[in-house]
């Protein structure tokens, strides 16, 4: 049976793949487009919504990430990165969000002249605005800053750093993404080397649009603590006619060590690492006990919310709040942050509120 949206968004959910620069109101880059002279597609905020959905949705990774040129182009000051941050706060929690990490890569929105510490500091007091203002109407809400190296560039080491300085400010971790092909993670190791040695926390974009190989550099030369996607994950499992499914060494190896996947139904088939919500292997992933959490990746892009995700599973697959209370506590397990927090978090926040909806 499908979920109404209604009960979805009442249910208190925990994002961890969440872009910041994949997530503004279309509104808001029209109207900080105009104030910095940036050319958009389009003028009017519900026919630059299509325009992005439509540009994001040709089945490449590569097409799907030219769209941010005109994200990144209305978030190159210290006052646009606030206000990006603080309605990205508040868009979530009007969606029953209760935990979030945003990531967002700091060398790219270094054009006006602002220093990576000076767009970290920007983002974070946006966040906390937006969660301030939460707060006054009554929701409660924490989000935390991701920091993104990109994987075609060279800076991840200084950003690895920055998460290090600004981990008890705001940072939950480190990230890398961009184009998977040709841009390996292992490019990186002297960022993953250092986060390590200073025992912190990071995610890598791998099994979206490459394979194996890149899931496995990622955890076992990289040392991730979460796979960003991981969706190819599916390659190293063999379903026969007959029989339960068998999985590759790489595979067990994820399901054992419980290392958790960011799924993101929707924009896995728009970049063509699904071919339909109802063929993602979500499903079977699912069905094999996988640590899955369910994720909007970008907002903007996909024309989505975590709810409206949630939905789009519970009909492909018939789940039911049960399933999406399970996807939530894996998430908030998962989360970059203090075990008592997350222990508080599913204990006095999660179990309580679908238990309100009856799950």
């Amino acid at each position: 049976m499908s979920v109404g949206l209604e009960a979805l968004q009442a249910a208190p959910k925990v994002s961890l793949h969440d872009h910041l620069d994949g997530g503004l109101r279309p509104e808001t880059i029209i109207e900080l487009a105009a104030e910095v002279g940036h050319e958009l597609p389009a003028t009017d905020a519900r026919e630059l919504r299509r325009w992005f959905v439509e540009s994001a949705s040709s089945g490449s990774l590569v097409r799907y990430l030219e769209t941010f040129k005109h994200t990144l182009a209305v978030m190159q000051t210290q006052v646009h990165l606030h206000r990006v941050a603080r309605e990205f706060v508040e868009d979530l929690a009007a969606d029953g969000v209760v935990y979030a990490e945003a990531r967002w890569a700091p060398e790219q929105h270094l054009l006006s002249g602002l220093t990576p510490r000076q767009a970290v500091e920007a983002v974070r007091d946006g966040l906390e605005a937006g969660a301030q203002a939460c707060r006054d109407r009554g929701r409660t809400i924490i989000v935390r800053q991701l920091l993104t190296g990109m994987r075609h560039a060279s800076a991840s080491r200084e950003i690895a750093e920055l998460a290090v300085d600004y981990r008890h400010d705001g940072v939950a971790g480190f990230d890398i993404a961009g184009a998977e092909a040709g841009h390996p993670p292992t490019r990186h190791l002297d960022a993953f080397d250092y986060l390590k040695r200073n025992n912190a926390y990071f995610t890598v974009h791998a099994g979206e649009a490459f394979g194996l190989p890149s899931i496995w550099e990622a955890l076992q030369l990289c040392g991730a603590n979460r796979l960003g996607h991981g969706v190819r994950i599916i390659d190293d499992i063999t379903v026969p006619d007959y029989g339960p499914p068998r999985l590759g060494d790489l595979a067990a190896y994820v399901r054992n060590m419980r290392i958790p996947l960011e799924l993101c139904p929707s924009s896995n088939v728009q970049t063509g690492a699904a071919s339909s919500i109802a063929e993602h292997p979500i499903g079977l992933l699912t069905d094999l006990r996988f640590r899955v959490t369910v994720n909007c990746d970008n907002q903007l892009m996909s024309d989505t919310t975590l709810s409206r995700e949630f939905a789009k599973v519970c009909e492909a697959f018939d789940y039911d709040l049960e399933d999406v209370r399970w996807f939530t506590i894996n998430a908030a397990k998962s989360a970059f942050h203090s075990f008592d927090l997350r222990l508080a978090l599913i204990e006095e926040v999660i179990k309580p509120g679908f238990a309100r909806l009856g799950a």
